[in-house]
Order: structure tokens, then C-alpha cells, then sequence
């Protein structure tokens, strides 16, 4: 079995399937190979059999925390998010008290436009993994949804003292500016987006809307 993860990490489906494979006949009571070979399915986007093998492990195991997490993440993946909040709920229950379970609770909440509900999660799996730009920085989107505009900043502005090439970063930095009726260094954090993302639609309106505003 951990010859099969091996594997799989290093992008060898067939090979790792195989190790799975065995893993389930050798012991077809125990979930955790059908969890394996679910991960495997998850991995290449094959969510109909995924979710068929997080089940079957559930079934043989009601608690088992990494299958809900599994089948979390297929509904997630799938964008059916209601789903996917309540595995990851389920896994947190359960005791898969790490950052991405809460990462991605918080992230389904968000994209159910339940701000306030997404915030204590995202802000758990910042405390765990702080070094994680993708989780900082939701974690200042949720903040900033919910008009917590300062606290916001802070946290934008430490998402670019780990990358300091982050456009939406420098974007949502400028909107807390410009909430803040400081038009110059919003429009510093605008132009600072688009010159590392041309194509940033939301940023290069905003320094037209700016410029414009300055001019007249």
C-alpha cells in the first residue's frame, strides 16, 4: 500500500492502481484501500467511481475521517459545494483536524456567499499553515467580505511579503485603500497589478475609474 502512494505521488496511475488493487483483495474489509484507489480516481478526474469507493469505505467504516474528506473533495471538484461543506464537516468531526479540511470547509462556505460562516475556518487553517499563500490570501478575502477592512490589509500585505508578484494580492489591497478614501495608494496598488498582470480586468478598471476621477 505504501509502495501504492509512492506511486501515485509520483503521477503513476497504472502502476499505483495496481498496488491498490491488491491492497482490496487481500483485505476487501479494510476502508483504507478503497480510500487509496479513491484518491487514485479523484486524482484523474474520475469522480463518478471515486465517490463509489469513499462510500464503499464509509460503509465499512463510518468513521472514517480521510474517506469524508475524499468525498469532499469530489463534490467540491464538481462544484457542488453544499455536498462537499458537509464531508469536510463530517472529517472535522471525526477528528482531520488539518489545514486543507479546514481550507477547503472554508472555501465552500465562500462559494455559497456564506462569508461570515467561511471566516473561523479559513482562519483556522491559516493558524495551522501560515506559510501558505492560497490560504492567506482567501483568508483576506473572507475578511474584507466581511468589512473587516483593516485586518484585511494586513493580511493582503503579508500574502506579498511571501510572493511579492501576487496581482490580486496588490488588487484587493487598492479596493481596501479606496474603501479607506486613500485614492492615491489605491491607485499605486491598481497600476502595481496590472504591470504584473496585464489582463487583470478588475484592476485596470479600477486605475481608469481613478485616473479619471483625478483628472476631472
Amino acid at each position: 500500500m505504501n509502495k501504492g502512494i509512492e506511486l501515485l505521488n509520483e503521477g503513476k496511475m497504472e502502476e499505483a492502481a495496481k498496488f491498490f488493487t491488491d491492497e482490496i483483495e487481500q483485505k476487501p474489509t479494510d476502508p483504507v484501500g478503497y480510500i487509496n484507489f479513491g484518491n487514485l480516481l479523484l486524482h484523474i478526474q474520475d469522480f463518478e467511481r471515486a465517490e463509489k469507493f469513499f462510500e464503499k469505505a464509509i460503509e465499512l467504516d463510518n468513521q472514517a475521517a480521510t474517506a469524508h474528506y475524499g468525498l469532499g473533495n469530489v463534490f467540491f471538484e464538481q462544484e457542488n459545494y453544499k455536498k462537499a461543506q458537509q464531508h469536510f464537516q463530517q472529517a472535522l468531526d471525526l477528528g482531520l483536524k488539518e489545514a486543507d479540511v479546514y481550507f477547503l470547509l472554508g472555501i465552500s462556505f465562500q462559494k455559497q456567499d456564506h462569508h461570515k460562516l467561511s471566516l473561523p475556518y479559513l482562519q483556522r487553517a491559516q493558524e495551522l499553515n501560515p506559510e501558505e499563500e492560497a490560504i492567506l490570501f482567501q483568508y483576506g478575502l473572507a475578511l474584507a467580505q466581511t468589512s473587516q477592512v483593516d485586518v484585511a490589509k494586513e493580511v493582503f500585505e503579508d500574502v506579498l511579503k511571501l510572493n511579492n508578484d501576487h496581482s490580486d494580492a496588490y488588487y484587493n489591497l487598492g479596493v481596501c485603500y479606496l474603501y479607506q478614501e486613500d485614492v492615491d495608494r489605491a491607485l499605486e496598488n491598481f497600476t502595481k497589478a496590472v504591470e504584473i498582470q496585464p489582463d487583470h480586468l478588475l484592476a485596470a478598471n479600477g486605475k481608469k475609474k481613478i485616473e479619471e476621477l483625478l483628472t476631472d
